[in-house]
């Protein structure tokens, strides 16, 4: 920390914002002008920052990090209802590889920003390296999102929904809730106070997962293979997978293909992960340009094998009908109740479990960063990496909306409309960094960039951003979702929280330093374990 702030303070910067750590302000002039400066400044973000407890990710755990964040849930949970919008399986399968292609898109956006400005954060940093003014709005933007949408809830919901399914038990609402927050508070607790052994921890189930799907993705050409040799039948005519029949009842709405592009982009959100979290990473860029194409390409091919094995095996009624439960039926279809409905089933729950854990470790870190930089209350406190040199403070903040999320809301479709409010706001946010990145090859094409998009992709992921956002402007024949809502509620709750943060930003930044008379200003200040941290103070005019 010390080298990095070391070299920060040698870098000429056309924006100063830092000013001399406030255990300095005491000091006489001279004292003062023999103190080094710690800078803070949005520029200095240019420059690659050791987090305190080190850089523990090794090229493996950076891949882990992003594949089990990628193989999540999604691909066990969200076909059913991907298929129920679809109507189709030529349509669904198409879904899946334009959402593969288009996440690549977005992949590449972020290579080349993650490679210019290897810091953590992700967005965080992108957002408020582009987009200075007005003053203190993308931070704002940023730190609502996190607070009110960085949570974990869906995939500790699978969990629970998985495991009870695999004990053969009929639980009650309560049962699933107590459950899913039980495995949230663990998570919670093991990544707070046992960093390095949390880290082995999702390694190991980011291998195990890995392994299960390609299991089960294989399993469609074994279906095919041995159809006739004593496999249970999978109650399939054969002209149902005939190419004159997989796109029979394709649903064609955009407002319904919106939210199922979005469900693919959620089980590609991982992606990206490694980017929060370049402070811990080894040879941040050179792990970033190899380990984001590595989980695409890995993906990308478990997820079509997977749901081809769907198709083959589960008749496509029973698929649309299914909810979060598809793979469960899957695997009782092959293997038999016993194997199909306790062992499998178990397994996802561990898949799911992982992606939680992966969710958090990098979830910790934005917040973590968001804290540093002032914006949430007891900044201090919340950026410390004490007591146990882990980001406790940024884990809490994550803990309490995912907990709210999971006890709060009745049970039943909770599952995929989070998906659909997580998404909508997800999409402003890659347009303004999508946009950005074409903003900074114009304002700075001196920086170094290890990795450069095709520009193409850029304008691509662009076009897609607009075009999702415009969804709910199509409505379906019914005016329903796939929830059962309004079809646009999605999107006025995730338009709702955008709202309130420009607001909120308005009120604190701009009406209530008018109305006091002051401005606010930034201090740096170093923390006792060697954090830096940026506090927004009051400076009266005079």
């Amino acid at each position: 920390m010390e080298e990095a702030h070391e070299t920060q303070a040698l870098l000429p910067s056309p924006i100063q914002y830092a000013t001399v750590p406030v255990e300095a302000e005491a000091l006489t002039e001279q004292e003062r002008s023999n103190t080094p400066v710690v800078h803070r400044s949005i520029d200095d973000d240019i420059v690659p920052e050791t987090a305190t407890f080190g850089r523990n990710l090794s090229w493996s755990s950076a891949y882990i990090l992003v594949i089990s964040r990628v193989i999540g849930s999604g691909v066990f949970a969200t076909p059913g209802s991907i298929v129920k919008s679809a109507g189709s399986i030529g349509l669904t399968i198409s879904l899946w590889i334009a959402g593969s292609i288009l996440s690549g898109c977005g992949l590449v956006v972020s290579l080349e920003l993650g490679c210019m400005l290897p810091r953590s954060g992700g967005e965080k940093v992108y957002l408020e390296y582009t987009y200075r003014h007005p003053r203190f709005l993308a931070s704002t933007l940023i730190a609502v999102q996190a607070v009110l949408l960085g949570f974990s809830a869906s995939n500790c919901i699978i969990f629970s929904k998985y495991t009870l399914f695999a004990l053969d038990v009929q639980p009650s609402e309560f049962q699933h809730k107590i459950l899913a927050a039980g495995l949230l508070t663990a998570v919670t607790l093991i990544h707070g106070r046992f960093l390095k052994a949390g880290i082995w921890v999702q390694d190991a189930i980011g291998w195990i997962k890995i392994f299960l799907v390609a299991a089960m993705s294989c399993t469609g050409i074994w279906v095919i293979l041995f159809r006739d040799r004593g496999l249970q039948s999978p109650e399939h005519e054969a002209s149902n997978i005939s190419w004159d029949e997989i796109w029979r009842d394709s649903n064609w709405s955009w407002g319904l293909l919106s939210t199922s592009l979005f469900k693919v982009f959620y089980s590609y959100a991982g992606l990206t992960n490694v980017n929060n979290v370049l402070n811990e990473v080894r040879n941040p860029v050179k792990t970033l340009k190899t380990v984001g194409p590595a989980a695409l390409f890995t993906a990308c091919g478990l997820y079509l094998l997977a749901n081809i094995s769907y198709f083959l095996v589960v008749p496509i009624e029973k698929i649309k009908s299914s909810g979060e439960l598809v793979a469960a039926l899957f695997f009782e279809q092959v293997f038999g109740a016993h194997v199909g409905r306790t062992l499998f089933p178990l397994a996802i729950a561990i898949s799911a479990a992982g992606n939680v854990m992966v969710v958090t470790f990098a979830t910790a870190r934005i917040n973590q960063e968001i804290a540093r930089q002032g914006f949430l209350p007891f900044s201090r406190t919340l950026s410390s990496s004490r007591p146990f040199n882990s980001p406790l403070g940024g884990l809490l903040v994550h803990y309490a909306p995912s907990l709210l999320v999971i006890t709060l809301p009745p049970q039943g479709d909770v599952y995929n409309f989070i998906l659909d409010v997580e998404g909508y706001p997800s999409q402003i946010f890659a347009l303004a960094v999508s946009v950005g990145l074409l903003v900074l090859r114009v304002r700075h094409p001196d920086l170094q960039r290890p990795f450069k998009a095709w520009l193409p992709a850029v304008w691509l992921r662009i076009a897609v951003c607009v075009a999702l956002l415009a969804a709910p402007l199509f409505p379906p024949p019914d005016g329903k979702g796939d929830v059962g809502f309004f079809y646009a509620t999605y999107a006025i709750v995730g338009i709702g929280i955008i709202l309130f943060a420009v607001v909120y930003w308005y009120i604190w930044t701009v009406f209530l330093p008018r109305w006091g008379g002051y401005s606010l200003e930034e201090e740096v200040e170093v923390l006792d374990d060697g954090t830096s941290i940026t506090k927004l103070v009051r400076a009266y005019k005079i």
